[in-house]
């Protein structure tokens, strides 16, 4: 069965270098979603064109998202209840902190929230998901990335009833830190996968979200 894969990356894009790109290359029906302003993160736009892209995909579909984009992807599958019968899994590397972004984009930012202080009623992290995707899902995080906190990251992956997956000091697992052509994440989703097959499984049984509480970066 055909199938296809969305690239999903985060602010300000993924360059030739990244491994974003260089898996997207490798991969048989690969689509990278492309945003109207990379430079600014906006939640709704950006979830609004994964979702669209999600809708006209051919066959069933894999989300590889990487930071904003990855929280992005989470937003944009559980807008749409019809989403989980087209989307086959997720690898999701990296994701940014949520309470570091405002409706406008990255707060502190010269062009977006400048000057904001970051309270919850400033950030997007209430309108992420806080509940299992119900796809199968992997969340791979570094040890010292700069955008998330290990143990943030670890409890977002709990929330979405995914795996997790530790990969040591790897900063935010981007060219920055070494990751341009990246071997072992294509093999992750590669593995992932084969676990799962091409046929989406459908919604499995999402709980009931959980109270909102916030997590420090």
């Amino acid at each position: 069965m055909k199938s296809t894969t969305l690239i999903i990356p985060g602010l300000y894009g993924s360059g030739p270098g990244h491994w974003q790109s260089w898996m997207e290359s490798r991969i048989d029906g690969a689509q990278r979603v492309v945003q109207r302003d990379w430079s600014v993160a906006s939640i709704d736009a950006w979830s609004a064109r994964v979702g669209d892209a999600i809708d006209g995909a051919i066959g069933a579909v894999w989300l590889v998202g990487h930071s904003f984009g990855c929280l992005a992807a989470v937003l944009a599958l559980t807008q749409n209840a019809d989403r989980a019968n087209r989307v086959a899994g997720a690898l999701l590397v990296a994701p940014a902190n949520p309470e570091r972004f405002g409706p406008r984009g990255l707060i502190g930012d010269n062009t977006t929230d400048r000057g904001r202080t970051g309270d919850l009623g400033d950030t997007i992290t209430a309108s992420i998901p806080h509940q299992r995707l119900g796809i199968p899902a992997v969340v791979v995080a570094s040890a010292n990335d700069p955008w998330m906190r290990l143990t943030a990251a670890s409890v977002w992956s709990d929330r979405w009833s995914a795996q997790f997956e530790c990969i040591g000091r790897a900063g935010h697992i981007n060219v920055e830190s070494g990751f341009g052509p990246w071997p072992a994440g294509l093999a992750m989703l590669e593995r992932l996968q084969a676990a799962h097959g091409d046929q989406p499984l459908g919604n499995l049984s999402p709980v009931k979200a959980q109270p909102y509480m916030q997590i420090s970066a």
